[in-house]
């Protein structure tokens, strides 16, 4: 796994990214490109440039098809709070995206079970995922994938955590009470399927995740370490998201720094531990 550091938003470099990414592809109509995408407030900002890119022709949807990672069970998909309006809102509403490519969980659908089932064979009657964006949570969650969740889940209902729902609240008037307490999720498995991962961290408050992922052995006691188990997946922080590295990876990137202070990005190469 690669550690990117950049002191530029992460939102634009992975907005980017993602523009170079899907160009290089060519995608056609006989070779679409599948892009898996996130929710929440980490991403907004690269919403906010897909749609600038989107709106200079830059960057063409019209043979990209995309797959959510999660959704909230019990809220209707034209809930302010659902990822449904969370996605029109970012990025629907404002690329050519046609409306069959545009793939979500429907977390009111009356056997849920059978839905996530759905949702994983449509993932792969569409070729599997190309490339799956995603950020982690302050417990190490990737998805809703909740500490403990086996490295080889599939598309489920997960429980949500008290510490997931609280770090939520903030979406729901600060009404705990409000918060949803299931979400159907893509599984571990399903994220570590896809041909390439790139996973974002912005914020001192993703610090602690962060350093967990570096410093500790692959468990599901930490989610987010399973990244490290990926041929090609690449962790995109900010500098304020990596104030608790240490080790031998603290004086990699301290000497990237001071070998090249102008720079934009340092990568620096995250050596996997042995799995617990």
């Amino acid at each position: 796994m690669r550690l990117i550091v950049t002191k530029i938003s992460v939102g634009l470099w992975a907005a980017a990214y993602i523009k170079n990414t899907v160009k290089q592809f060519a995608p056609a109509l006989d070779k679409p490109f599948v892009l898996g995408l996130p929710t929440g407030s980490t991403v907004l900002d690269m919403y906010a440039i897909l749609r600038t890119f989107a709106k200079e022709r830059l960057l063409n949807f019209q043979h990209v098809i995309t797959f959510n990672m999660d959704e909230y069970v019990g809220l209707p998909a034209g809930h302010p709070q659902s990822y449904h309006s969370y996605m029109r809102r970012n990025l629907f509403d404002h690329v050519n995206l046609l409306p069959e490519h545009i793939f979500m969980p429907n977390g009111q659908a009356q056997d849920l079970i059978q839905e996530c089932t759905r949702y994983e064979e449509a993932m792969v009657q569409a070729g599997g995922i190309d490339l799956f964006i995603g950020g982690i949570g302050r417990n190490g969650h990737i998805a809703f994938n909740e500490p403990g969740t086996p490295f080889n889940s599939r598309t489920h209902v997960a429980d949500l955590t008290p510490s997931t729902r609280e770090a939520n609240a903030r979406f729901f008037q600060n009404d705990l009470t409000r918060v949803p307490r299931q979400a159907i999720t893509v599984g571990i498995g399903t994220i570590l399927d896809a041909k390439e991962l790139l996973f974002i961290a912005s914020g001192v408050t993703k610090a602690a995740a962060i350093a967990h992922l570096i410093t500790q052995p692959v468990t599901p006691t930490w989610p987010l370490t399973a990244l490290k188990l990926h041929p090609r997946a690449t962790l995109l922080a900010d500098l304020e998201a990596c104030v608790l590295l240490s080790g031998d990876l603290k004086t990699q990137l301290d000497e990237a720094m001071e070998a090249d202070p102008h720079a934009e990005q340092w990568v620096l190469s995250v050596e996997d531990k042995e799995p617990l």
